[in-house]
């Protein structure tokens, strides 16, 4: 699939409700998301999954090619490709391009054989490797102009993660309470407002939360009918972007304004659609799932801004499901891993 040129304004649905009990809804009346492009990275069969956008329009992401073989990109804001970045410690075929600022600095996680997971810091061709001092597996997920990282860590290698902040060479760990399946961290703003992540609690579904400047954690993060959120980008306006799966297994685009607004953006005729990352212009990077299970993915702009502070009349809380529905598990869809891309 060639990248094609395409404006598709959708109005999305603003739901606003407190993040535990009961919710409200209400109509948002010039909030918008338009796709303005599409694109795959080059290769037939790839599956494309874009992780972030810094301002200059840069993309970083992955793609998995038709042998399950994973490698980092970066889409220029020309619309050109680089080469597959590849950390020369990557000895499985699995390399992930996670964060990039407008320094066009990646971060980003490589596999190695015995299964742990490492990071790196990419700039202009040259590698730098990353783990937190004394610990068995490290992500990083996300960087900011000044150079603040975020991701997650695994202290002894139980496989449960803790989030991170990491700035001007000091480390903040933390942990969501109840998070028994692992914290992780994705993106931090530039103004350090906020940090966005998810968590998995004790029966595996996982829940957004954020961070804020003094340290408080938000959660659970969960719009209404979700079996599973996660968010993954945050401007400087405090505008979230993500995803969740509802009990049907249909994965929607997400985005949240804290304290309690959410927008749904599906991609057209797209059982799965992911916000993964959004910049001070309000754009918004993304993929969708075709019908034949190749993932694809998009630029998109946000037109208007919802109102954080909108209430509408409470209502009788959903009764959901106690079992989550069977999520797309497939490398296109939420992709089998963690943390989630």
């Amino acid at each position: 699939m060639k990248p094609k040129q395409i404006i598709i304004s959708i109005l999305a649905v603003l739901f606003v409700f407190p993040l535990m009990g009961t919710f409200a809804q209400q109509a948002a009346p010039s909030g918008s998301i338009e796709v303005i492009t599409t694109f795959d990275y080059p290769g037939a069969g790839n599956l494309t999954l874009p992780q972030k956008i810094n301002e200059r329009g840069d993309v970083v992401g992955e793609f998995i090619d038709s042998a399950g073989v994973t490698r980092g990109f970066i889409r220029f804001s020309n619309g050109t490709f680089s080469d597959p970045i590849v950390d020369p410690n990557d000895t499985v075929g699995f390399t992930e391009g996670r964060g990039i600022n407008n320094s066009r600095t990646v971060v980003g996680d490589y596999a190695i054989a015995d299964g742990t997971i490492h990071s790196f810091f990419w700039s202009n061709g040259t590698f730098t490797e990353y783990d937190v001092p004394g610990t068995v597996q490290t992500n990083l997920l996300g960087i900011n102009e000044p150079g603040d990282f975020t991701g997650a860590f695994d202290p002894d290698g139980s496989g449960i993660f803790q989030g991170l902040v990491g700035h001007g060479g000091n480390i903040t760990a933390f942990s969501v309470p109840g998070a028994a399946g692992g914290t992780f961290a994705y993106e931090i703003n530039n103004n350090k407002k906020l940090t966005v992540g998810y968590y998995i609690d004790a029966a595996a579904i996982l829940h957004g939360f954020y961070r804020d400047h003094s340290g408080a954690l938000h959660f659970p993060v969960d719009p209404s009918g979700s079996v599973g959120t996660v968010l993954f980008g945050v401007d400087n306006k405090n505008s979230v972007v993500g995803r969740y799966a509802d009990a049907a297994g249909v994965t929607h685009g997400l985005l949240f304004v804290p304290p309690d607004s959410f927008f749904t953006f599906d991609y057209p005729g797209s059982a799965f659609t992911s916000l993964n990352g959004i910049n001070q212009r309000g754009d918004i990077v993304g993929r969708y799932v075709d019908a034949a299970g190749i993932a694809h993915g998009f630029i998109a702009r946000v037109r208007g801004t919802p109102s954080g502070n909108a209430m509408g009349k409470q209502a009788t809380p959903s009764n959901l499901p106690s079992m989550a529905a069977p999520r797309n598990e497939s490398p296109s869809g939420w992709g089998g891993v963690t943390p989630a891309r």
